[in-house]
């Protein structure tokens, strides 16, 4: 048995008061903007791809008032299991400022009155994001709802689904063992930068979206609830609380994260708040340098405001 958090286990419940206190938002939807047919059935599958860490669940994507490969996977979840006391945080390459963030938290406040917004990690009961996990560790009864454009790490090298499917229920993942060596023997190390392919609980593979190898062993024994939603794709999985997460990986080559060591072996830092242990962006300063600052905004700023109080 899986352990379920009690935000999922109640989001019925939650759904079925904010529903009948017939609230209303601008746009004159219903609370959350989906109907409540397409909710029900996005919380079964939930349920299902809790149960079954790391299956892909096929369900019937709705149509949203955004491109399909924008995030219409993980908005359409985040929609079926807030509730009007939830804090929602949605945040893109790990920043709350970015555009698809900015947009998906502005739709989902306005169709889902009641709701609290914050930029805080620990603040937020449901986070919406996008290729990043967040710096801070997740605990209970928090839930990262992951935006994913390909579902399934087979289709690197498999292009019919039904064959995947097979290759799937029958573990059978020696091709994409062979194209993990092939990168040994012509790179001299696996190049895969994101979307590492992840077993989850001894058994299916999957893709983790497309994060940074850095936030890969985050899904490893996590405290809080992973949901991976692909609306183009029409596919949800999850990695439940405290759930083995392993990445593929040799007996004789370990896994290794993302390298911030400089050209003379020291690990960079951010140049705004000073952490030696964060995930780096890179980017052009305004003179032309190379100039490295932390991915994860919230982090960021949390650790200049200690680094100020410290110096005080």
């Amino acid at each position: 048995m899986t352990l379920l958090p009690k935000s999922l286990e109640t989001a019925s419940t939650k759904h079925q008061n904010d529903t009948s206190t017939s609230q209303s938002n601008v746009y004159g939807y219903q609370f959350g903007f989906l109907d409540e047919d397409a909710k029900k059935e996005i919380r079964r599958t939930l349920l299902k791809a809790v149960a079954i860490p790391g299956y892909q669940v096929p369900y019937a994507s709705r149509e949203m008032p955004i491109a399909r490969g924008f995030g219409t996977g993980g908005l359409q979840i985040t929609l079926s299991i807030i509730g009007a006391d939830d804090t929602l945080k949605v945040i893109d390459q790990g920043s709350d400022d970015s555009v698809n963030a900015v947009n998906i938290r502005k739709f989902t406040a306005e169709t889902c009155p009641g709701i609290k917004l914050t930029k805080r990690t620990q603040e937020a009961t449901l986070i919406q994001t996008r290729h990043r996990i967040p710096e801070i560790p997740l605990k209970e009864r928090q839930i990262l709802v992951l935006q994913v454009p390909y579902p399934d790490p087979l289709v690197v090298v498999e292009a019919s689904e039904e064959k995947r499917k097979i290759m799937h229920g029958g573990g059978d993942y020696a091709r994409l063992w062979v194209k993990l060596y092939e990168d040994m023997i012509k790179f001299s190390e696996i190049t895969i930068s994101h979307r590492y392919p992840t077993r989850i609980n001894g058994s299916y593979v999957i893709d983790p979206s497309p994060i940074p190898r850095f936030d890969v062993p985050k899904l490893h024994q996590s405290e809080c609830l992973y949901l991976f939603g692909a609306g183009r794709e029409k596919k949800i999985y999850a990695v439940p609380p405290y759930t083995n997460a392993q990445p593929l990986c040799f007996e004789d080559i370990p896994f290794r994260v993302e390298d911030f060591t400089d050209e003379k072996g020291q690990r960079r830092a951010c140049a705004r708040c000073g952490s030696t242990t964060s995930f780096l962006d890179e980017f052009l300063g305004n003179t032309g340098e190379k100039v490295y600052q932390c991915s994860d905004s919230d982090y960021c700023n949390s650790q200049l405001a200690l680094r100020e109080t410290l110096s005080e």
